[in-house]
């Protein structure tokens, strides 16, 4: 009768234990040196190899070579060792036998010595399981047993030990075994078994076991059978459910090739499969790729890759639609391949810095007289072909520029605004008129009432500010009441205080909202004790209504 794989190779000594080498070397040491603790807690991944490390280390204690860590396999006490029927050697399973009741049977055994061997051994699996009363009831045996008593505890959860438990006794922590030890200990199995396999295969399976040997050979059993004697790739792709290596590579050089297409089409076909599946094993296979070296994936490339895949397993546990999520995690994956070099960046700010704006298209909503319009002359070698055929185009209906640095900078504020708010920007080019711009002080007039007054006021932060990104983190603001004046009501306007203003000037540095706003001062002809009057005008009323300054300071003209 034949055996399954997992108990056929099952390791009958410290050398033939898989990827435990840290574990075997101190229980190897402690036996040839005779240093041997009282209790032992083997902690670790299921099928990593506790229990049999247990039976291992019992053999070695009650071989009559021993302690030895090499026991020879030949006397009386290894043979019975080896057929599980050692009469000293005590397995007990905790998930089973986990009340009081069985502890302190347990603990009447540990009073006698053994039958034939020189130690009694108590091998308790699965020992989280045990209740807090048995625990309890075990604490002073397990830290004071008789010298001819040892405990091996094994669990797979050491957090649900209590710490008076793991203080009483030395603790080894079984580590996941590494795919490439599983995947070379299934070829040596294969081999001794006469079967044929593709490396590959292999791999898909040891992924598959997720570092547990034991739940691997039970893989390998059930794709010997299915394989029909020759394990492919495409046999355990079959057999699991994943997808077969060529597909997955077929998927990634669609995706890298930008083919929307075509990857509708894969979603369509992956729609067989588990979500989750499909993006572990893609995960798996640019985690392979990137260590291969193949120049495909970059690291950045890699690095957007595996988060949009791990943002996207977060979406299934919102019960998204399977084929919605694939969607989106394949087309941001073509997204995320438009990547800017270093190069290309700088050529980009440098483009951002002499953009040309449409200064006929400016000059025809503020009504500005061309003759003061200079556009922006670049020499051709640095200009972009769209930026010199739009300077053309403006050359041929501007008469001769005349030099107004401040109009360019003008132009260049309203293309800004654009960008961040169109809404507030067309309201700015319909009532906000460009005057001058000399020495670090913009002036404008507007004309804005009602809605279109408020929603200058409250975009002013944001015209504020690319008032200092373009003209000068020191740059004022200066609001000319030549054209607002006319639109003061006349049987409202005081001329006698009117007449004395000669300009308003707000200082932008001050203030960061519109609630706190700016500052500002009025130049008069009057001392300023003379001139406070002037406050009551209607114009400067208007001013106040709509920046809201946290204060106004009266000047004399000087």
């Amino acid at each position: 009768m034949s055996q399954v794989l997992a108990l056929k190779y099952r390791p009958s000594s410290f050398d033939k234990l898989i990827g435990q080498d840290a574990v075997t070397q101190t229980l190897s040491l402690a036996l040839n040196q005779n240093r041997v603790s009282h209790a032992y807690l083997f902690s670790g991944l299921r099928g990593s190899g506790k229990t049999s490390t247990a039976r291992i280390f019992s053999k070695a204690l009650v071989c009559e070579n021993g302690p030895t860590a090499t026991p020879c396999e030949v006397c009386e006490h290894c043979k019975m060792a080896n057929e599980s029927r050692h009469i000293d050697i005590i397995e007990m399973d905790a998930a089973s036998s986990r009340k009081i009741d069985d502890i302190r049977d347990l603990i009447e055994h540990t009073k006698y010595r053994p039958n034939s061997a020189r130690y009694k051994i108590f091998i308790i699996d699965e020992v989280h399981m045990l209740t807090k009363e048995a625990f309890n009831a075990l604490l002073k045996t397990l830290e004071e047993p008789p010298e001819f008593v040892k405990f091996i505890l094994a669990t797979t959860d050491p957090l649900k030990l209590p710490a008076t438990i793991l203080s009483r006794t030395q603790h080894f922590r079984f580590k996941q075994i590494a795919n490439k030890d599983i995947t070379h200990h299934l070829s040596h199995i294969l081999n001794l078994e006469n079967v044929n396999y593709e490396s590959e295969a292999l791999d898909m399976l040891s992924r598959a076991g997720n570092g547990s040997l034991r739940d691997t050979l039970t893989l390998l059993d059930q794709a010997i059978i299915f394989s029909k004697g020759y394990i492919t790739p495409e046999a355990i792709a079959s057999m699991l459910g994943l997808l077969d290596p060529k597909q997955l590579e077929m998927i990634f050089d669609t995706i890298l090739k930008g083919d929307r297409t075509r990857l509708i089409e894969i979603i369509k076909e992956l729609e067989n499969y588990e979500c989750e599946v499909v993006i572990d094993e893609l995960i798996a296979y640019l985690k392979e790729s990137f260590f291969n070296s193949d120049g495909r994936f970059s690291t950045l490339i890699t690095e957007r890759f595996f988060r949009i895949l791990s943002e996207s397993k977060n979406l299934l546990f919102l019960n998204a639609d399977n084929g919605f999520v694939l969607t989106l995690l394949f087309f941001k994956m073509i997204e995320a391949l438009h990547i800017k070099t270093i190069e290309e960046m700088v050529e980009s700010l440098e483009d951002e810095k002499f953009r040309v704006p449409k200064v006929q298209e400016i000059v025809e909503a503020h009504k500005i007289d061309k003759e003061h319009v200079r556009p922006i002359i670049q020499e051709p070698s640095k200009t972009p072909e769209p930026i010199q055929e739009e300077i053309e185009k403006v050359q041929e209906n501007i008469p001769e520029p005349v030099k107004n640095k401040g109009m360019e900078l003008f132009a260049q504020l309203i293309v800004k605004l654009e960008d961040r708010s169109y809404d507030l920007a067309t309201c700015f080019k319909n009532y906000i008129e460009f005057i001058s711009y000399e020495e670090g002080t913009l002036t404008w007039s507007s004309s804005a009432q009602g809605e279109d007054k408020n929603s200058l006021k409250h975009g002013y932060p944001i015209i504020r500010q690319f008032v200092q990104e373009i003209f000068g983190i020191d740059t004022k603001i200066k609001m000319s009441q030549n054209e607002e004046k006319k639109k003061v009501d006349d049987s409202h306007a005081n001329e006698d205080t009117s007449s004395m203003i000669e300009s308003i000037e707000f200082n932008p540095n001050e203030g960061t909202n519109t609630e706190s706003c700016i500052s500002g001062h009025i130049t008069a002809d009057k001392k300023e004790a003379e001139a406070k009057e002037i406050l009551n005008d209607p114009f400067v009323k208007k001013i106040q209504e709509m920046f809201e300054p946290k204060e106004i300071k009266i000047y004399p003209k000087v």
